[in-house]
């Protein structure tokens, strides 16, 4: 059965990378692109650690229900891959980078991929439990087990990033 977990959990961090993936390479005029830039600044203007770790708990929530959480999650993923579009359409520089790079090599975006997955997951069985006509009690202490992992990789990713952009600067979230 934990074979079985894992290798569902893997499928879905394919399935947000190839969403990602498919939204950084979507077409987006230039004033869409500068539209969207300006919108996000005003956003996370002001930001912390703890704002961006709320944003991404409601970001992240919705894809533990059952169908709906694949639904949302790759939705999630493609928007995020769409806003690295922007960001490229805006900062020349990033378009070397390829866009995966962004997810699996910065250490709150390794932890956001991962609480995302384990919610697609989740969904994915919890909606063959249903099917299954099996009872959902079952399902009841992994799911919440789960929600607390994912919540404390997006609390420790969200102190990550902010420190990160404290350190290094925001150039991504305000591209000159």
């Amino acid at each position: 059965m934990a074979n079985k977990r894992v290798l569902i959990f893997l499928i879905f961090i394919a399935v947000f990378s190839a969403a990602y993936s498919v939204g950084s390479e979507s077409n987006m005029s230039e004033k869409d692109s500068k539209t969207f830039i300006k919108d996000f600044q005003h956003t996370v203007q002001g930001i912390d650690a703890l704002g961006i770790f709320q944003h991404n708990v409601t970001v992240m929530l919705p894809m533990f229900v059952p169908g709906f959480g694949i639904a949302w999650g790759s939705f999630a993923a493609w928007s995020t891959g769409l806003a690295f579009r922007a960001l490229v359409s805006t900062t020349p520089s990033l378009a070397k980078l390829p866009p995966l790079a962004i997810i699996y090599l910065s250490p709150f975006g390794i932890m956001e991929l991962i609480a995302y997955s384990i919610g697609m997951s989740r969904s994915y069985l919890l909606v063959n439990a249903i099917m299954r006509r099996g009872s959902l009690r079952r399902e009841v202490r992994p799911t919440l087990i789960e929600i607390g992992i994912a919540v404390g990789l997006l609390l420790a990713g969200a102190f990550i990033e902010y420190a990160m952009i404290e350190k290094f600067g925001s150039a991504l979230v305000h591209p000159k």
